[in-house]
Parts: C-alpha cells; sequence; structure tokens
C-alpha cells in the first residue's frame, strides 16, 4: 500500500498517541511540551531558552519557511495538511508531510521529521546552534535588505560612472534595471541612511553591511538583491571583484518564473543573465558561479525538463559544466552543453555584437 493512503489512514485517527506516532523524531522530547524546561542546544553542554525558540517558530511559521525554499504542496489531506515531494532526498512520489497547524513535518521516505529547526538543520546541513543562527538571521535579514535594495536603486541613476559601467556591460533597457532591481552602491551613505531609520550600529556589522571599523562594505559596487543576500560586482579592478554578504547564495535567480519552462538556459553570472533576458530569453536562470548550492541543485531536478549550460568557454566553465551534466543525467533531467566562442562568455557574446538569432543557433546545437 503506498505512502499517501498510509498517511490518510494515520490523519483520520484522533488522540495522542497518533500524533506520536505520525512525527516520531522530532528534534528533542521536550517538543510540545508545557513544561518550561531550557531547550538543550549540544548534548547539554549549552542551552537555549525555551520561550525564545518558541517566539522564535512562531515567527518563522514551517509552512512559510518549506515555500519560501521552493517546497510546494502537491495535494491537500485532512484537516489542513499537505502532502508533497520530500526536499530532504530524491523523492519521485508525495511523501512529505506537513501540518501547518502543529507546525511540524514527517517524511515517510526518509524517515525524518520534527520542526523548523529540525528540518533548517537537515536541510541545510548544520548542527542545532547554527541552524537556529540560520534561522534568526534568516528573519531579520529579509525586511532590512529590501531597505538596502531600495537605497542602492536609488542611487543608481546618481551615479553617471555606474550607469556608463552597465551600458557597457550590455544592461540598457530600463526594463531590465527594474526586472532585476539593479543598484549602485557608492559607499559612505548608507550606514547613515540605515542609522537614520533606525537600524543599528552591531545589527548593521553582524549583517555584514558594514564593516568592523564602521565603513559600508560596498563600496562603488553595481548591486543585485538575492534570495537572502547581496552581490556586488566592483568597478574597480583593483579590489576583488565579487563580494556577498555572509551566510549563502540562495536558490537560482527568479526560479519561480523560470521553473514552468520545459526547457532552462543555466549560465553563471547576473551580466550573462541579463543579456539573455533582455535579448528575449526569459527561460534564463543564473547560479552565480558554476558549483551549485544543494538548494539549487534540489531546483533544477524539481520537475522534467532539459537544462543548457551556458557556462563560461574556458577550462574551468567547460569542466564545471560536463560535471553538473553528469549529475543532472543521474537524476533523469536532460543535459546539454552549448558551446560558445571560444573565450566568452554569455555577457561578452552579446557585448561584442552577438544576437539571440545566433545565440538560438547554439542552443540548436548544443550537445549532451
Amino acid at each position: 500500500m503506498g505512502a499517501a493512503s498510509t498517511a490518510q489512514r494515520v490523519l483520520l485517527a484522533e488522540g495522542p498517541s497518533h500524533r506520536r506516532a505520525l512525527f516520531p523524531g522530532t528534534h528533542h522530547p521536550c517538543l510540545g511540551s508545557r513544561r518550561r524546561l531550557p531547550y538543550s542546544a549540544h548534548r547539554g553542554k549549552k542551552s537555549v531558552n525555551r520561550q525564545a525558540l518558541d517566539d522564535l517558530k512562531q515567527q518563522i511559521p514551517l509552512m512559510g519557511y518549506l515555500q519560501a525554499h521552493d517546497w510546494y504542496p502537491a495535494r491537500p489531506l485532512s484537516r489542513g495538511r499537505w502532502m508533497g515531494l520530500c526536499p530532504l532526498h530524491g523523492d519521485h512520489q508525495p511523501s512529505f508531510l506537513v501540518d501547518p497547524n502543529q507546525d511540524l513535518f514527517y517524511c515517510y521516505g526518509c524517515g525524518r521529521g520534527g520542526d523548523v529547526i529540525r528540518f533548517a538543520e537537515l536541510y541545510h546541513q548544520v548542527k542545532f546552534p547554527q541552524a537556529v543562527a540560520w534561522l534568526r538571521q534568516w528573519r531579520g535579514a529579509e525586511p532590512l535588505l529590501q531597505e538596502v535594495t531600495r537605497f542602492y536603486h536609488m542611487q543608481l541613476h546618481r551615479h553617471s560612472e555606474a550607469v556608463a559601467y552597465l551600458y557597457q556591460r550590455g544592461v540598457r533597457s530600463p526594463a531590465l534595471i527594474e526586472h532585476m532591481r539593479v543598484g549602485y552602491a557608492p559607499g559612505s551613505c548608507l550606514r547613515g541612511w540605515l542609522t537614520q531609520l533606525g537600524h543599528s550600529l552591531p545589527a548593521l556589522r553582524q549583517s555584514g553591511l558594514v564593516t568592523d571599523a564602521g565603513y559600508d562594505t560596498y563600496v562603488r559596487r553595481i548591486v543585485f538583491p538575492l534570495e537572502g543576500n547581496l552581490y556586488g560586482r566592483s568597478l574597480s579592478a583593483a579590489v576583488p571583484p565579487h563580494r556577498f554578504l555572509p551566510g549563502a547564495k540562495g536558490g537560482l535567480y527568479a526560479w519561480e518564473q523560470v521553473r514552468r519552462y520545459p526547457e532552462v538556459i543555466l549560465v553563471e553570472g547576473r551580466f550573462d543573465y541579463a543579456v539573455l533576458w533582455e535579448a528575449g530569453f526569459q527561460n534564463v536562470t543564473c547560479s552565480l558561479g558554476t558549483h551549485l548550492n544543494a538548494h539549487q541543485f534540489r531546483q533544477l531536478c524539481d520537475g522534467t525538463r532539459t537544462v543548457y549550460l551556458a557556462f563560461d568557454a574556458d577550462g574551468s566553465g567547460q569542466q564545471a559544466a560536463q560535471c553538473l551534466s553528469r549529475r543532472l543525467l543521474e537524476r533523469d533531467i536532460t543535459a546539454r552543453l552549448v558551446s560558445l566562442p571560444e573565450g566568452h562568455d554569455p555577457n561578452s557574446f552579446f557585448v561584442s555584437g552577438g544576437n539571440a538569432h545566433e545565440f538560438h543557433r547554439l542552443l540548436e546545437e548544443a550537445c549532451l
């Protein structure tokens, strides 16, 4: 008998004993207890106040956190519960049960379950203290990053060097700039703006937006907002070109819009994405580098599709594309390698005179 029918039988049962059977292996035995006990963080060596953890879980509902990480329920069950594919292992039939009322999950496939903290542990492959810190950062980062994104977006057209750099990189359309929410960090102004809005200097240091010395971290950089992070590309060749805030780089760019396409183009960088999107290829996404994190790889494998790997035409780019192609084929995802002219990436291909028709031909010639 399949997992779905088993789940439905359990869900129809009543009483605390059935609830324990449904969610075995929740994160700690005191989950669900009414006692005001400390919540053990690491084998009793360190304790976290239970009330603080309860508050954290109330502020981050499990269903909202799952959906923010691209989990989608496949079908409803009784009493507001849902089944879907498990994001913790390669799942082909819905086996992942979520109860939004109790903020608990359980997978009939891999046998793991718990609350939002346990999910963060398993999903990000970190220990309990890191999972708590990760969730706290995720909870507080979004509003702050939205303010930073708006501020940097306002700065863009106030600085001619930023506009000139974008034009040089093929980013010229106002619609594209709005779509990607492109901004500019001139430096020496973000800290003052955010402190006027009430953000403390220690909080800004902890977020990575301000250095320990109190200066803006992003200086003379084109900035692109990411999922829970911020990417900055330097205008100067004298400093490292790429900068991120502490934490993960997030999922594939614009995946919500791209995942519905049967054919997806994957590129390395934001400027690669920009020129392809402006040329009409709206089924393009970006990984910010050749090495996909676990979240990004799961996204590519969340449906039946063909993935065109348009990585840089250099040794490291092509080697990474071949490695990723093999991994995707192991998950029954068709992968094709796009062969760009030697020394080019998608951005330089278009900036140097390439057009949509020529790139479409490269897609048609892409090999398995």
